[in-house]
C-alpha cells in the first residue's frame, strides 16, 4: 500500500471517528418512541407513563408512548427487533415473557437474545386475588375447593406464557390442584373480568392488588417476604407452598444499537429511578424498584433462561 493511499485511509478513519463521537454527543436529537407492549392500565403502561416526564427531563427530548398490543407482548417485541438500531425506538420488556415465548412458540417473531437490554428497573410479584364478595376468604378454602372441583376455577392473567400464566401452572403443581388459566392482553383487561365476575380469580401482580384493594381480596403473594404496600397479605411460603414468581420489567433497544447509546439510555433510567418522587410513587403502587444496567441485565436474563427452562420442564411445557 503506497503512502498516499495509507494517508487517505487514516484521514477517513479519523473523520469517521470524529463524526461518530459528534453523533453520540448529540444523542438524542429528536423524540424517542417508547413502545408499550400491553394494554393501557397494566403495569407496563403504568411504569412507562410514570417514567415519561422524568425521562424527558433527563434526556432533554420528547418521549412518545406507542402501544403495540398482542401475543403476550410478542407483537411489540417483534417490531422492536426490526427497528432501526439508533436509540430512537425502545420498548418496555418483561421477564419471563421474553424468555418463555421463544421457548414454547414456533415463531413468536423474535428471539430472546435479539432484545438488547438497556436497564431493568422494577419488579412485581404475583398475587392470587378473588372478588371482594368471593366465597373464598383464605387460600386454604380456595385450594380445598379446587381439589374437590378440578378445572372449575378460572384464573385470569396478563398474557400467555407470561409470569401470570407460568405462575398459575407453578401454583397448580405446588398445591396439587387444577385450575383453568384465561389469558388477557394485559392486567388492565384482566381486572375488569374479575370485577364483572367473569373469572373466579386472578393470578395478577401486587400493583393490581394495591390499586383495587377495595374491590378484590388478595389471598397470598408469591414473594420471599411480605410486600410493604400490602403488609397484611401473607406469602405463599408462609402458608406452606414453595411458590415464588412474578415479573421483572425493563427497557430494551433493537439489536445492534451502539453501546454508548445504550449506556446513555441506561444512565437516564438510573437517574429517574433515583428520583425520590418517582421511587416513592412506584413503591406506593406496589412496584419493587430495581437498578440493573446493561451488562447486569444481560447476565440476569441469561441466568433466568436456565431457570425457566427447568421450570417449563417441571410443568410439562418442554
Amino acid at each position: 500500500m503506497n503512502k498516499r493511499l495509507l494517508s487517505i485511509l487514516l484521514v477517513a478513519v479519523f473523520l469517521l471517528s470524529i463524526f461518530s463521537l459528534n453523533v453520540m454527543a448529540e444523542f438524542p436529537e429528536k423524540a424517542i418512541n417508547y413502545i408499550v407492549c400491553f394494554n393501557p392500565g397494566g403495569e407496563s403502561d403504568l411504569t412507562a407513563r410514570a417514567q415519561q416526564k422524568p425521562l424527558e427531563e433527563v434526556l432533554d427530548t420528547d418521549v412518545v408512548i406507542q402501544y403495540k398490543i398482542g401475543g403476550g407482548g410478542a407483537v411489540g417485541w417483534s417490531e422492536l427487533v426490526q427497528a432501526k438500531p439508533d436509540g430512537y425506538t425502545v420498548a418496555g420488556f418483561n421477564l419471563p415473557h421474553i424468555i418463555l415465548q421463544p421457548l414454547v412458540r414456533d415463531n413468536p417473531g423474535y428471539d430472546t437474545k435479539e432484545i438488547k437490554p438497556v436497564f431493568i428497573f422494577e419488579a412485581t410479584p404475583n398475587i392470587l386475588a378473588v372478588h371482594k364478595d368471593s366465597q373464598f376468604e383464605t387460600l386454604e378454602e380456595f385450594v380445598n375447593y379446587a381439589k374437590e372441583n378440578p378445572g372449575v376455577i378460572t384464573l385470569g392473567g396478563s398474557g400467555s406464557y407470561s409470569a401470570n400464566h407460568l405462575g398459575t401452572l407453578e401454583f397448580n403443581q405446588a398445591a396439587d390442584i387444577k385450575t383453568t388459566y384465561i389469558p388477557f392482553t394485559g392486567s388492565g383487561e384482566a381486572v375488569p373480568a374479575l370485577l364483572g365476575k367473569h373469572v373466579t380469580g386472578l393470578m395478577t401482580y401486587t400493583t393490581m392488588g394495591v390499586r383495587h384493594s377495595d374491590e378484590m381480596r388478595v389471598l397470598a403473594v408469591a414473594a420471599e417476604e411480605r410486600v410493604p404496600a400490602m403488609p397484611d397479605v401473607p406469602t405463599f411460603k408462609e402458608l406452606g407452598y414453595d411458590y415464588i414468581e412474578g415479573a421483572y420489567r425493563g427497557l430494551a433497544a433493537p439489536p445492534g444499537t451502539p453501546d454508548d447509546v445504550v449506556q446513555k439510555l441506561a444512565e437516564a433510567n438510573l437517574a429517574v429511578n433515583e428520583m425520590p418522587s418517582f421511587k416513592n410513587k412506584l413503591q406506593d403502587m406496589g412496584f419493587q424498584i430495581i437498578n440493573m444496567g446493561p451488562e447486569e441485565s444481560e447476565e440476569f436474563i441469561d441466568d433466568r433462561i436456565t431457570y425457566y427452562e427447568e421450570i417449563l420442564k417441571e410443568v410439562g411445557l418442554l
